[in-house]
C-alpha cells in the first residue's frame, strides 16, 4: 500500500535489485516490469515511461522500449564505465553519444548482462529518452 501511495503522489518507488542468474529469471522480471508500465500508462497520461538502473558503482541507465519493440537507454555520464559491458552484452557497436538504440530481441541479454551491477530499479515517467542530438 506504501509503495502505491507513493506513485499516486508522483514519487518514484526505488527496489532494491535482486540478482538475476538465469535468462528465465530475467524473462519473467522483463515480462513483470512490463505489465506494471502497461497499468501505469493506462491510468496516467505521462510519456516517457520506462526504468532507470542505479548502479553499483555509480550512475544510471535509463531503459525504455519503443512501439517498435526497440530499447533507447540513456547512459548517464557516471554510467560511461559500463559501456564496454552493454557492448559485448548486446553485440552492438557503442554510440557516440549517451543515447543507445538496440534491437529488442538483445532486452535479455542487456539485462542479464547487467543483472550483477545494478543496485536498483525504479520506474519513471517524462524521461526524454530520444533526444536526438545525443545519438
Amino acid at each position: 500500500m506504501f509503495e502505491d501511495d507513493e506513485r499516486k503522489q508522483g514519487e518514484p518507488v526505488e527496489r532494491p535489485w535482486i540478482v538475476l542468474k538465469t535468462t528465465y529469471d530475467v524473462e519473467a522480471w522483463i515480462d513483470h516490469q512490463n505489465r506494471a508500465i502497461q497499468q501505469l500508462i493506462s491510468s496516467n497520461k505521462a510519456t516517457g515511461w520506462g526504468l532507470c538502473f542505479g548502479l553499483i558503482e555509480g550512475g544510471d541507465i535509463y531503459l525504455h522500449t519503443t512501439s517498435e519493440g526497440d530499447v533507447l537507454l540513456d547512459v548517464t555520464p557516471e554510467a560511461e564505465w559500463v559501456a564496454p559491458l552493454i557492448a559485448a552484452a548486446t553485440q552492438v557497436e557503442m554510440p557516440s553519444g549517451q543515447i543507445w538504440a538496440l534491437p529488442g530481441d538483445r532486452l535479455t541479454q542487456l539485462v542479464f548482462g547487467l543483472s550483477s551491477l545494478i543496485a536498483t530499479t525504479r520506474l519513471v515517467a517524462e524521461h526524454n529518452f530520444n533526444m536526438k542530438k545525443r545519438y
